[in-house]
């Protein structure tokens, strides 16, 4: 897979269905950042994100901006960027509010069954 080891923007609903459908047949897990342009704290964790996607190509990262996909964002109950919402088998299986990025790292370890060192 092309996409492997990257963090992907989503930029349609179209987009958005392939990649939750794909996850969901399998048992990889997926990190979804809703994001905003404007969000200072989003900025600052994108580029930990885009080094953690690159550690674990087998962890399927997409990125949604809020504002350009407002029903993804509803979707899921988001209300303070970013959010990171953790996915496997199409559910959801945890949560990370706010640019907390050792938080954020547990999780997708916990998770992903897979250590995930960034220094």
């Amino acid at each position: 897979m092309a996409e492997e080891g990257k963090v992907i923007a989503i930029h349609s609903q179209e987009q958005w269905a392939a990649k939750i459908e794909e996850a969901g047949s399998s048992t990889k897990l997926v990190v979804i950042d809703f994001t905003a342009t404007w969000c200072g704290p989003c900025r600052f964790i994108s580029p930990i994100l885009d080094e953690i996607a690159k550690k674990l190509p087998n962890v399927l990262f997409l990125k949604v901006d809020v504002d350009e996909m407002k029903s993804i964002a509803e979707e899921f109950s988001v209300e303070a960027m970013p959010t990171f919402v953790l996915m496997k088998e199409g559910k959801v299986v945890d949560k990370v509010v706010g640019a907390a990025k050792e938080e954020l790292i547990g999780k997708i370890a916990k998770h992903s069954a897979t250590a995930c060192i960034v220094e």
